[in-house]
C-alpha cells in the first residue's frame, strides 16, 4: 500500500470535498458578474490538476537549479513562445505567481524605493498594485494618481499631461480594474517619453480583449506590458510580463527570480500554454467580439431603465454602475442581485468616498457569462432583470422582485450550463 492509497476525497476528507461541490453547483446556478472572473476550459483544468505539480523548479527553460525539470521546460517555452505570438511581443516570462507580482518584478526592473510613479487613482478604476497606500507600492514608492473628468468618467489626456509635467514621475502606469473604456496608449507613451518616465501597462483586465482584436494594443506603445492569464484571457490564476523588446530581459528574468518569488508553479505554466493556445484559435476572437457586445447590450438595457453608468457606457467587458442616485450603497445592490443568484461587486465610482462599505458604486463584467454562451438577448434578460432588483431594493421592497428575477437567472443557467 502506498502511502497516497486511491481514496475518495469524499471519503479522506469530506469537508473539503463537500465545499468543492457546492462551489461547483454554485457556479452552475449562478449568472457570474464579476469583471475579474471567467470559465477556464476542461483542458486548463487538466492541467492544473497534474502531477507535474509535484515538481521543485527555479531557473528558466535550460537553465534550472534542479533537476528532471525536461518536461516543465517543455510547456514553459511553450507558454513564452505563444505569449509572444498572440501579443507580438519580443519578450515574455510566464512565471509570475499572480498580476501583482509580475507589476512588482516591473517596479524592481524599473524603479528604486522613493521613486515617483504616476498611476490612475484608484476610485476611478486604477489597481491596488499601482501605488495604493494600502499596497506594498504605496509603502515603497512615492505615489501620485491622475484620476478621470468629473462629467465624463473619461481620461483626460491634457490634464494628465500637465500632471505629469508637475510630478515627474520616473515611471507612468496605464491600467486598472474598473475602467471600462479605451486607453489611448499612444498618447499616455507620449506623455512618458515628454517627462523622461518609463511606461508600464497593466492590461490584466484587457488581455483577452486585445488577443482578439477588438481592444487596442499597448505593445507597440509601452516599455513593459503586464498581465494575467484569468479574467478575459480565460485561464488559469497568474500573471504574465511583455516586451516589445529584450532590452529589459535580463533585469526582468532576475527580478521574478531571485527578486520577488522563488519557485515556480509548474502546472499552472501548462495551464498557462493551455488558455495561450486557446486564445490562438480563430474561435477566440469571435469570443471577444461577443464579450463587448454583451456589455454594450447590459449597459444600454441599464440606461434605458435610469440606471446611471459610469462614463456613459462601455468598451470592454465591464460596466461600471453609479447607484448614488437611487440612493444606493454598492453592497446594497450585490446583495440585491444575489437574491436572485447573480455575483457581482461592489466598487468605487470616480470621486468616491474612501470606506468600501460606503462606495457607490457596482461594478459588472460579462467574460464569465458569455463562456457560458449568453448573447444580446440574454443579455437583455439579465440587464431588465437587475433593473428590476435595483428598483426594489432602492424602494425598500426586494421581496417583490427577487422571485421573479430568480426565476428567469435559473432559466438561463439551464439554458447555458457552466
Amino acid at each position: 500500500m502506498t502511502l497516497h492509497s486511491p481514496i475518495e476525497l469524499s471519503q479522506s476528507d469530506p469537508l473539503i470535498a463537500a465545499a468543492l461541490a457546492d462551489e461547483k453547483t454554485r457556479q452552475q446556478d449562478q449568472i457570474e458578474l464579476i469583471a475579474s472572473e471567467n470559465i477556464v476550459s476542461p483542458g486548463v483544468l487538466e492541467a492544473l490538476g497534474h502531477e507535474m505539480t509535484n515538481k521543485t523548479l527555479e531557473g528558466y527553460p535550460g537553465n534550472r537549479f534542479h533537476g528532471g525539470g525536461q518536461f516543465v521546460d517543455v510547456v514553459e517555452q511553450a507558454a513564452i513562445d505563444r505569449a509572444k505570438e498572440l501579443f507580438g511581443a519580443a519578450y515574455a516570462n510566464v512565471q509570475p505567481h499572480s498580476g501583482v507580482q509580475a507589476n512588482q518584478a516591473v517596479f524592481f526592473t524599473l524603479v528604486q524605493p522613493g521613486d515617483r510613479i504616476l498611476s490612475l487613482d484608484l476610485a476611478a478604476g486604477g489597481h491596488l498594485s499601482h501605488g495604493a497606500k494600502p499596497n506594498l507600492s504605496g509603502r515603497w514608492f512615492d505615489a501620485h494618481h491622475y484620476t478621470v473628468d468629473r462629467e465624463t468618467g473619461l481620461m483626460d489626456y491634457d490634464a494628465i499631461e500637465a500632471q505629469a509635467k508637475d510630478v515627474k514621475p520616473q515611471l507612468l502606469i496605464a491600467g486598472g480594474s474598473a475602467y471600462p473604456r479605451k486607453i489611448d496608449f499612444a498618447r499616455m507613451a507620449e506623455i512618458a517619453e515628454l517627462v523622461g518616465a518609463r511606461f508600464l501597462v497593466d492590461m490584466a483586465h484587457y488581455a483577452g480583449l486585445v488577443a482578439a482584436g477588438v481592444y487596442p494594443s499597448p505593445m507597440s506603445h509601452a516599455d513593459i506590458v503586464t498581465c494575467t492569464t484569468t479574467k478575459t484571457l480565460r485561464g488559469p490564476r497568474g500573471g504574465v510580463i511583455l516586451s516589445r523588446t529584450d532590452e529589459f530581459a535580463k533585469k526582468l528574468q532576475s527580478a521574478i527570480f531571485p527578486g520577488v518569488q522563488g519557485s515556480l508553479h509548474s502546472n499552472v505554466l501548462a495551464a498557462k500554454a493551455v488558455c495561450l493556445g486557446e486564445a490562438l484559435r480563430p474561435d477566440f476572437k469571435a469570443y471577444g467580439r461577443q464579450v463587448v457586445a454583451n456589455a454594450k447590450t447590459l449597459a444600454r438595457t441599464l440606461t434605458a431603465r435610469d440606471v446611471k453608468i459610469v462614463s456613459g457606457g462601455t468598451d470592454t467587458h465591464m460596466v461600471l454602475l453609479d447607484l448614488s442616485p437611487q440612493g444606493l450603497k454598492g453592497r446594497d445592490a450585490e446583495q440585491a442581485l444575489a437574491a436572485a443568484n447573480i455575483t457581482s461587486n461592489k466598487n468605487p465610482v470616480p470621486f468616491d468616498v474612501a470606506r468600501p462599505s460606503d462606495w457607490s458604486g457596482l461594478r459588472l463584467g460579462v467574460a464569465a457569462a458569455t463562456t457560458r454562451g449568453l448573447k444580446e438577448a440574454e443579455m437583455e434578460v439579465l440587464a431588465t432583470c437587475i433593473a428590476d432588483l435595483i428598483e426594489a431594493a432602492a424602494a425598500g421592497d426586494l421581496e417583490a422582485a427577487a422571485p421573479g428575477a430568480w426565476a428567469k437567472v435559473a432559466q438561463l443557467c439551464k439554458d447555458y450550463p457552466a
